[in-house]
């Protein structure tokens, strides 16, 4: 009976990837024939496929989600930041959020075929790690410009994909973002890796949570002040959102494995 479980989510999720690698190359090349549309136009048309990806996730797979919280966010400028489990939230966001959204990430992701092309038409803020310390200076310049223009930027505070259950260290380049910028941060808890596992894959059918925090106003405190109380809401809230996953934790009476290692 397992053993026919585990053959029917392998089918599932291999169909699921050749699904993804059949649309993403046309889609690829579309994104070039409109380049040279606005931005505004080329975002909504790009988007358009990792709304297709999350569709295919549900109906091939059986990956479904709900949002909670979703009327806290602010109709002004803000910056997000996320639990981040999987692939699947990085694809989610943009379909959902209500304004065009920034994510920051190393240049070289400019150079991926296809992924690469897309990305870079949709004027988010790329790092050149080269330049060492003006790096987040760079992206300080680009984020205030971003913001200025309505947009929100996006960040994963513990820096990569985390095991469903785990927590890593949270680092303070979008706490320090939001000081230096005046702008509120919106924290965010997903599960999104008990059904999309980092690294896996099989996939599995279920429910994901994306629950979204009351904004909180950076002004007047510390990068350090705001990267804790944004920690404490999101690490709390996961808690919440995946009792079962932390119940040694419980148990133990911790509230974090200082030792778990970055994913």
């Amino acid at each position: 009976m397992r053993a026919a479980r585990t053959a029917a989510l392998a089918l599932r999720s291999g169909l699921f990837v050749l699904f993804q690698a059949a649309t993403l190359a046309p889609f690829a090349v579309l994104c070039l024939v409109w380049s040279p549309l606005p931005l505004h136009w080329r975002y909504r048309l790009t988007v358009g496929w990792p709304r297709l990806v999350i569709w295919g996730a549900q109906h091939i797979v059986g990956i479904r989600h709900r949002v909670i919280g979703d009327e806290n966010l602010p109709d002004a400028p803000a910056i997000l930041l996320s639990k981040h489990q999987s692939t699947w939230e990085t694809l989610f966001y943009p379909t959902f959020m209500p304004r065009e959204l920034c994510y920051v990430f190393k240049r070289e992701l400019l150079f991926v075929p296809f992924f690469g092309w897309g990305i870079a038409l949709l004027g988010m803020i790329h790092i050149d790690r080269s330049r060492g310390n003006d790096a987040f200076e760079q992206v300080v310049r680009q984020g205030e410009r971003k913001l200025a223009q309505g947009r929100w930027i996006i960040l994963f505070p513990e820096g990569t994909r985390t095991r469903a259950g785990s927590q890593s260290k949270y680092k303070s380049g979008g706490a320090r973002l939001a000081v230096r910028t005046g702008a509120p941060v919106v924290p965010i808890a997903v599960n999104s890796g008990e059904c999309w596992p980092r690294r896996k894959f099989l996939l599995r059918p279920g429910l994901i949570t994306v629950s979204i925090g009351p904004p909180i106003d950076s002004a007047g405190k510390s990068p350090d002040e705001l990267n804790r109380e944004v920690e404490g809401w999101i690490e709390s809230e996961m808690r919440r959102l995946s009792p079962h996953l932390y119940r040694d934790e419980a148990r133990n009476g911790a509230t974090k494995d200082p030792k778990d290692p970055i994913a």
